[in-house]
């Protein structure tokens, strides 16, 4: 008997996209699964394109909650979530048939491993190219995020760090999600093919949480929750140029600045 799953799709005002990742997190050849959609408060028909679908989908679960932003219709789903695994896919992306079974794989025979990702791509109505993500350790995960939500983990894993941070409200949420998750121990693996499609939309939050002042207001919220973590990782706090943050740190310490 396989161990369950759970897929947990946040969605605000995704009506346009929605069925089509609800089918592709159906099309998964892992059994069994839930995917438990939770509506966030949209104001377009991203609810009644779910309820739909209930017929069609016995394992199936809804959940409407008012507008509390993406981290804390993450962690609605997950609480109400019955699987071992949790999957976060968000209301416009997609995943191929294989991924779910082929982490899954990893995370019962490696207990060590806490998070199994794979290679993706990003595409839109003009076609498609290969997201190309830097490779994992724990040291680049201090400067830079490369392993985007959609990942496997287990949910007492969740628990144990208290979900994802609903007040982190400036965008790459996952990012910190993943530190407060690996920078105590646990391994990661990059699954070798492409089994997740990031889409491009005018919507998305890697596109808005682009700007200088978003960035200085993460920033300040990393080093605020993870101090001692970037102390060990960078010899000092995440800089603005998060590649020169330890060279600089270092610089600073020897001139007695830090």
């Amino acid at each position: 008997m396989n161990p369950s799953v759970s897929v947990i799709i946040p969605v605000y005002n995704g009506q346009k996209y929605l069925e089509e990742t609800i089918h592709s997190a159906f099309s998964s050849d892992f059994k069994p699964l839930e995917v438990i959609v939770v509506n966030d408060g949209s104001t377009d028909n991203s609810l009644q394109v779910a309820m739909k679908l209930l017929a069609k989908y016995p394992n199936l679960e809804i959940v409407d909650q008012e507008n509390g932003g993406v981290t804390s219709a993450r962690n609605t789903g997950i609480k109400k979530a019955s699987g071992k695994y949790i999957l976060p896919l968000d209301g416009d992306d997609l995943i191929e048939p294989n991924y779910i079974s082929e982490a899954v794989k990893v995370l019962e025979e490696q207990p060590q491993v806490k998070v199994v990702y794979c290679q993706a791509d990003k595409f839109n109505e003009n076609g498609t190219k290969p997201w190309n993500l830097k490779p994992f350790s724990i040291n680049a995960l201090a400067r830079d995020n490369m392993i985007f939500v959609s990942a496997l983990f287990r949910r007492k894993d969740w628990e144990e760090v208290g979900g994802f941070s609903e007040d982190m409200t400036m965008g790459r949420e996952d990012w910190e999600f993943w530190i407060k998750m690996l920078k105590n121990g646990g391994e990661v693996i990059r699954l070798p093919f492409v089994g997740f499609h990031y889409r491009l939309t005018p919507e998305s939050k890697r596109k808005k949480s682009g700007t200088s002042q978003l960035k200085r207001e993460r920033i300040a919220y990393l080093n605020s929750k993870h101090k001692d973590f970037f102390e060990r990782e960078l010899n000092g706090p995440l800089r603005f140029q998060r590649t020169w943050s330890k060279p600089y740190n270092t610089l600073m310490k020897f001139l007695g600045k830090l």
